[in-house]
């Protein structure tokens, strides 16, 4: 991904526009989509095939979880540009400016905090355990290959050996939050980069799943 060119505005001229980086989880993605494929089509067959009450417990039983699942899934991403980021998570969106963020912290989960204190989640970005310890085991074979030469030598020494990138080898969730990082440090003091936390909940998802648990709750007490 490339950094977006920037210029500042001058006070006659309208702010211009600033590119937005996406950060997504493909497995999530992939996972949710298989979800709703099996979803669809157990509750589609249930609506067209069932008798009685069915269809309608059906249709409830849809209205709950499939806005549930593209929000823990399809939903989440990070999308930040040179003035501020973007989380969307699955019930709120934070937008905030890169003069709020104080720190990253990545342990089980990768979390951002406002100069506040406040901690928010990002869930686009989760941890994987694995994916540390397959880096992991690469930087020590790399460095095992390479001996003590340095990163340049070790693609030189002999041509059976494959190249061994240069620095530490990192988890893809690593790096992103390592370019949010360097995305803060970067744009923390800039004038434009400076306003307000805003937190915005997603009732574009909590209103169906809202009215498919009232609507499952009424036809199962009739039952």
């Amino acid at each position: 991904m490339t950094t977006p060119d920037h210029q500042p505005p001058s006070p006659d001229t309208p702010d211009p526009a600033y590119k937005d980086r996406a950060y997504r989880s493909p497995s999530g993605i992939a996972g949710g989509v298989l979800l709703l494929a099996i979803i669809g089509w157990l509750g589609i067959d249930a609506l067209v095939t069932g008798e009685g009450r069915t269809p309608w417990v059906s249709l409830a039983t849809l209205l709950v979880l499939v806005p549930l699942v593209s929000a823990f899934t399809l939903r989440p991403a990070v999308y930040a540009n040179e003035r501020r980021m973007r989380i969307r998570n699955p019930f709120r969106v934070i937008t905030m400016p890169w003069g709020t963020v104080e720190v990253f912290r990545s342990g089980y989960s990768n979390e951002v905090f406002d100069k506040a204190g406040t901690k928010y989640q990002v869930w686009a970005v989760p941890v994987s355990l694995r994916a540390r310890k397959r880096a992991a085991r690469k930087e020590a074979k790399a460095g095992r290959e390479g001996g003590a030469d340095t990163p340049g030598a070790r693609r030189d020494r002999s041509p059976h050996l494959a190249p061994v990138p240069e620095g530490p080898v990192r988890a893809q969730g690593d790096q992103i939050i390592d370019e949010l990082r360097e995305l803060l440090a970067a744009r923390a003091d800039d004038p434009h980069a400076q306003g307000e936390v805003s937190v915005r909940w997603a009732y574009e998802v909590l209103a169906p799943a809202a009215a498919g648990a009232v609507l499952l709750a009424i036809l199962l007490s009739l039952g």
